[in-house]
């Protein structure tokens, strides 16, 4: 089954085609303006397919898992835009623009909210009145699904466990960070939550802070909804603290010795420590750590910053085998080590090719 995953964003799409769930070739069209056309440009090569996968932010509480595309679920993706207003209407956008070319060609939405739908009410809910959650569906989503679920997986494989049987720490690290604890196979909690903010410091996003800052910028400084929006995203996290948003730029400032790149490292590792010893509280026994993304699985600095004196808990690095880097998982743990700490390199779009023929195989 030829399977090509499609990954719409707002000015660009990257593609990977799938043969039997081998990877063929990929890429990514940049600077988009009409869908349609770049839809043509990444098929003219192609000479059949099967089916289209679509990695799709938000699913709301509707989608627990992948669906087949239909009128019905197009209409729904759109309902959706209010909960995820910069990410739904591009993913929407590459699924109206294969529909409109191929429209005998079978899609399938995949969420990143859907692996997330495991966790319970008392994780996902916030301490707002209860009628924000039933009329406007306020509550924890949780993101980068395909990410952690390609972790479970891996690790699975590496521990030579059945994921159902494992306890898992997932960390996503790159310019958006999430961490997810896994129990038994499935997402109890995460860190993101109504929106991809939520959590974690990130290269521009501010992450967890305090809500009242926000009415305090409005009433001191007149910043309207729309500034703050901006303050948030895209001028806060590591970029607000030391002004780079790439953690490469920023460890070559510190190591340069500048003062605010090595506080915007300790702030990144710090809040990321933080929330291995609250997954450890609701977990109890964890089986491994497992770090992904381009800061997850290249940045050895931060992985040791993050890992360093939690010995008390049975995690302890190996700093040696933390500095040599590998393709294929592999641990960074020291032999003594109660806890595994893995490193292994995502593969989104493979979670979606799997996502895509297992919709299909339901209707064949």
């Amino acid at each position: 089954m030829k399977i090509l995953v499609l990954n719409s964003g707002s000015s660009s799409i990257k593609y990977t085609l799938f043969d039997s769930l081998i990877p063929l070739h990929s890429g990514m069209i940049e600077r988009v303006e009409n869908y349609e056309n770049a839809i043509l440009q990444i098929l003219q090569n192609i000479s059949t397919l099967d089916a289209v996968g679509h990695r799709v932010v938000h699913g709301g509480e509707i989608y627990k898992k992948s669906v087949l595309v239909d009128a019905n679920v197009i209409v729904t993706i759109e309902e959706l835009i209010p909960l995820a207003p910069l990410h739904n209407p591009a993913n929407l956008a590459g699924i109206k623009a294969v529909s409109m070319l191929y429209p005998d060609l079978k899609q399938v939405a995949v969420f990143d909210t859907s692996f997330h739908q495991s966790i319970p009410d008392y994780a996902y809910m916030y301490a707002l009145p209860y009628h924000l959650y039933t009329e406007n569906k306020i509550r924890r989503y949780g993101f980068h699904g395909s990410s952690h679920r390609y972790m479970l997986k891996a690790a699975s494989s590496y521990l030579q466990k059945l994921p159902q049987e494992l306890n898992l720490i997932t960390f996503h690290l790159g310019n958006g960070d999430s961490v997810c604890a896994i129990q038994n196979g499935e997402s109890i909690d995460t860190s993101m939550g109504f929106t991809p903010l939520e959590g974690l410091i990130m290269g521009t996003r501010s992450g967890d802070l305090d809500p009242e800052i926000l009415l305090y910028l409005q009433r001191q400084k007149g910043m309207n909804i729309d500034d703050i929006e901006t303050l948030l995203n895209k001028e806060s996290g590591l970029k607000g603290i030391c002004g780079a948003s790439d953690m490469r730029d920023v460890v070559k400032l510190a190591k340069e010795g500048d003062e605010k790149a090595n506080l915007a490292i300790e702030m990144f590792t710090y809040h990321a420590k933080k929330y291995i010893g609250a997954y450890i509280a609701i977990l109890g026994r964890v089986d491994a750590l497992v770090f992904t993304g381009g800061i997850g699985e290249h940045s050895t600095l931060i992985r040791e910053k993050i890992l360093q004196n939690l010995e008390h808990f049975g995690i302890k690095i190996d700093c040696d085998k933390n500095r040599h880097e590998q393709y294929e998982p592999f641990d960074i743990n020291a032999r003594d080590a109660v806890i595994k700490l893995l490193v292994i390199h995502t593969n989104e779009e493979e979670i979606i090719a799997q996502e895509v023929q297992k919709v299909l195989g339901q209707y064949e």
